[in-house]
């Protein structure tokens, strides 16, 4: 299949390399040279302009940093240059609004598109083990499906447009809970004198038991292999868990509801971004709750 793949990222570069693997002709366009010259080393092909990569596209699958841009591109350089009937995929995380919009405008325009964001961060796009959380019609979906699996493990179809934004925001909220509870877990255990290991090895199977301490311990040395044990490098960078935060507070505040715990969570990283953070792993946070 022809397809165009716009954003080339930290996501976007590993994505689009495993569609090539799955025998995919790919398209690659960022507007970092860096970027596209590690997408060519992956066996894509590079354009000049997103209008020259979705020209003969089949499927236009894009990663963008937010909902403005990801507007902005479709409604500018997608819709009415890639060919009629051509299935357009967006895996940004973005506000469920812009995503429902975006969605409505593709389908005036004649074409079939579902929001995909994804969870499982840069290891996992590298993989090709992300977990996709998919909004759009059955027919959509199912065109998108197979799609999707070249790039992860995981294919859940949400519902209808803008589904799978609001899965990805109120996942996003949750792990950030349950990071920051982990992390004084942690901190409270070894000031009343329990080593770190001793407390994971009784934790992990016991009630306290979630994934931020199972699949992503935020103690060096502890558990499964993590961001902590590379100085907090790499993973999941806080200033996206932020951004993560504050879209999902806009969407609480949009159906009303009032999240207490995701109110602090974000209260939290923004403080921990401020102070110089925004560019390490998420569990980094730990360093400032004892």
């Amino acid at each position: 299949m022809k397809i165009a793949f716009i954003g080339l990222g930290n996501m976007g570069g590993g994505m689009a390399a495993n569609l090539v693997k799955a025998g995919h002709q790919v398209r690659a366009f960022d507007l970092s040279p860096d970027a596209v010259a590690r997408a060519v080393q992956s066996g894509c092909s590079s354009v000049a302009t997103v209008g020259e990569a979705v020209s003969d596209a089949e499927a236009v699958v894009s990663m963008l940093p937010n909902g403005a841009i990801v507007d902005d591109v479709y409604s500018k350089e997608v819709f009415g240059k890639a060919p009629a009937g051509a299935l357009l995929l967006d895996c940004s995380t973005i506000d469920v609004a812009t995503a429902r919009k975006v969605a409505e405008a593709a389908e005036k325009a004649g074409y079939a598109m579902v929001d995909a964001p994804v969870s499982g961060g840069i290891a996992a796009a590298s993989a090709g083990t992300l977990t996709f959380m998919v909004g759009g019609s059955d027919e959509a979906f199912a065109r998108a499906e197979p799609i999707l699996a070249a790039m992860g493990k995981t294919v859940i179809h949400a519902g209808a447009s803008g589904a799978g934004q609001a899965a990805k925001l109120c996942n996003n909220m949750l792990l950030a809970i349950h990071m920051i509870g982990t992390c004084e877990a942690f901190a409270m255990a070894q000031k009343l004198g329990l080593d770190p290991q001793t407390f994971y090895d009784i934790s992990s199977v016991s009630s306290g038991q979630n994934w931020s301490m199972t699949s992503y311990c935020p103690v060096p040395g502890v558990g499964p292999q993590s961001p902590a044990d590379n100085n907090y490098e790499g993973g999941f960078a806080t200033a996206l868990m932020l951004k993560d935060l504050t879209l999902a507070l806009a969407a609480a505040e949009e159906v009303g509801v009032d999240p207490a715990m995701g109110k602090r969570a974000r209260e939290l990283y923004d403080a921990f971004a401020a102070a110089g953070n925004g560019t390490r792993d998420f569990s980094a946070i730990i360093e400032t709750l004892d």
